[in-house]
């Protein structure tokens, strides 16, 4: 009888159909509930939108009370395309500041002895010095270079002997060369004035050996040509004194300024080493100058200040010629005078309230000249406050006005989401009472906003800066005035807004008003959710009874049908046999 279970096949009748139908009709509580939740839904979602608006209102409002906003302070040079460096800190003395600078203040620095490393050779005999081989700071590269005219080649494989018989040979033993140990220079001599160099020359060979044209017959390299090589061991480096102030392994300790460095003779480098002082806290800059060969100790401060390197006798400080040989060249303090003042001194050029005695003012100076500085109010960011907190007091307005709004278009009556809830709109007429209520307790000449050229636009429930020049003159003028009318404690502007935003919706953005409107909107959904379930079970039971009656019929008509079939063929069977 499975067959039975299709819609009329006994009876004809499509009962499958009128049981959707009733079904259909008997859903439409469910549907009733199910358009409740989903109203519920979206005013949860215009809740959620109107939090997220409160919450950047109270954080606007906030943002008003920040410390030192309204005591904010700019400076500024008057004198254009200015490079000095200036700022004030909030309750810098608002007014003008001439600093006429006399000296600018410089670092103190001890300069090693020249062409600490040993010559390029030990005798005046370099006919076993090769050109590759030339310890001088750069090498020397092949090709050719000019003497009187004369092209002289010049090879790698060349000892530096051999090069000077090829200049003495192509300028016909006119110009003769030769090299001193004792000077660690190359002299070039002719009886006539000698002309180096061609701009075709392709060997830098002159320019190593540090020859340049004088306008006579004798030339000399214009410094020693050894040098110090700084990256391999200081005990192989080529240093013309010996490090003997170290122990068995080559240990050794220096001073600068008081700050230890140690060292390894067989195993640090001298670019190693003035590394590690450059990374210490010794406050120096330690440099090698390769046209000098020779070590420069700089202080990373400015002023008259010492400089001071301490070792055994036979270290390394020796070694670098930087001991009792050196020359100490001190740093200068500023000297300044402000708005004609006495003259006064620092050690820095950043020149602040220790030495100017201006609390808060800060200028760096660059030039020796005279500069006014004009510290003013920071009117920018007290004004950027006040706008911000405008624009998000109108987006709750805005939105509250727009949630709850009733329109009539053609004689039809529209209502928005929210317009029966008279709580919502109770907020925003609350926002505007606070807004411009006058704030008690001030003496001051800013007591509500619109001292502040603060006003609704016309015909609505938004804010503008109506009348921007009377901000501004508060802002600069009485600046005092307004910090006490936003920040003053508990019945301030700002501490009125954050109290009734705060109890709107909650300490956190949860809780509060709102946040109780939405928990009751959430249960009412869960409940919908409840009775939606309830229903659609009874539903699948009501289907159930209904299509076993139908069943049931189909089954009973089937019967009927078949016990007629069979009484028809009875009768008929009968009348045949008479």
């Amino acid at each position: 009888m499975a067959g039975l279970q299709l819609s009329g096949l006994a009876s004809g009748f499509d009962w499958k159909t009128l049981v959707d139908n009733l079904i259909q009709l008997e859903r439409t509580p469910i549907t009733r509930l199910e358009a409740e939740k989903t109203l519920n839904s979206r005013k949860l979602t215009a809740f959620d939108a109107l939090k997220t608006r409160f919450t950047e209102l109270q954080t606007a409002t906030n943002a008003l009370k920040t410390q030192g906003l309204f005591s904010g302070r700019s400076a500024s040079s008057t004198t254009t395309n200015s490079n000095w460096l200036t700022s004030a800190a909030s309750g810098t003395a608002a007014g003008n500041y001439t600093f006429n600078i006399l000296q600018l203040a410089t670092t103190s620095r001890r300069t090693g002895t020249s062409d600490i490393g040993a010559g390029l050779s030990a005798t005046d005999d370099v006919s076993g010095l090769t050109v590759a081989s030339l310890a001088t700071p750069t090498a020397v590269t092949a090709g050719n270079f000019t003497v009187n005219g004369q092209t002289v080649t010049v090879a790698l494989t060349d000892s530096l002997q051999d090069v000077f018989g090829k200049i003495s040979t192509a300028t016909g033993g006119a110009v003769t060369a030769t090299y001193s140990s004792a000077s660690d220079r190359v002299t070039l001599e002719s009886l006539g004035e000698i002309v180096l160099g061609a701009s075709n020359d392709t060997s830098n060979f002159l320019s190593v050996m540090r020859l340049s044209n004088n306008g006579s017959g004798t030339v000399s390299s214009g410094s020693a040509l050894g040098a110090t090589n700084l990256n391999t061991p200081l005990a192989s480096s080529r240093l013309r004194a010996p490090i003997t102030a170290v122990d068995a392994s080559g240990n050794g300790t220096f001073a600068v300024n008081g700050v230890s460095i140690a060292y390894n003779v067989n195993t640090d480098s001298l670019s190693t080493i003035l590394s590690r002082i450059n990374a210490s806290s010794a406050g120096v800059t330690a440099a090698f100058d390769s046209l000098n060969d020779r070590v420069v100790f700089t202080n990373k401060t400015t002023g008259d200040l010492g400089l001071n390197l301490s070792e055994a006798a036979g270290g390394l400080v020796d070694a670098l010629g930087l001991g009792a040989a050196s020359v100490l060249d001190r740093g200068l303090n500023a000297r300044y005078t402000v708005n004609g003042g006495p003259e006064v001194t620092s050690t820095s050029n950043t020149l602040d309230a220790s030495s100017h005695g201006v609390t808060g003012l800060s200028v760096t100076a660059r030039t020796e000249s005279s500069e006014t500085i004009s510290v003013t109010a920071n009117t920018a960011a007290m004004k950027t406050a006040v706008e911000t907190f405008i624009t998000k007091f109108n987006a709750v307005q805005s939105y509250i006005d727009e949630q709850t709004k009733i329109t009539t278009t053609n004689g039809k009556v529209s209502a928005a989401l929210m317009a029966n809830n008279r709580e919502i709109q109770g907020w925003a007429q609350s926002l505007r009472a606070n807004a411009f209520s006058a704030i008690s307790g001030l003496d001051g000449v800013v007591k509500r906003l619109d001292d502040l050229g603060i006003d609704f636009t016309s015909g609505t429930s938004t804010l503008a800066i109506k009348t921007p020049t009377k901000l501004d003159a508060a802002l600069l003028s009485n600046a005092a005035d307004v910090e006490r009318f936003f920040t003053q404690a508990s019945t301030g502007f700002a501490a009125k807004f954050d109290s009734f935003i705060t109890s709107t919706i909650g300490l956190t953005g949860t809780g509060g008003n709102l946040g109780s409107q939405s928990s009751q909107l959430t249960k009412s959904s869960t409940s919908i959710d409840e009775q939606i379930a309830t229903l659609e079970r009874r539903l699948v039971q009501r289907r159930s009874q209904m299509e076993a009656a139908f069943i049931a019929m189909e089954t009973a008509q089937a019967k009927l049908q078949q016990m007629q079939t069979q009484l028809t063929n009875a009768f008929k069977t009968s009348s045949s046999d008479k």
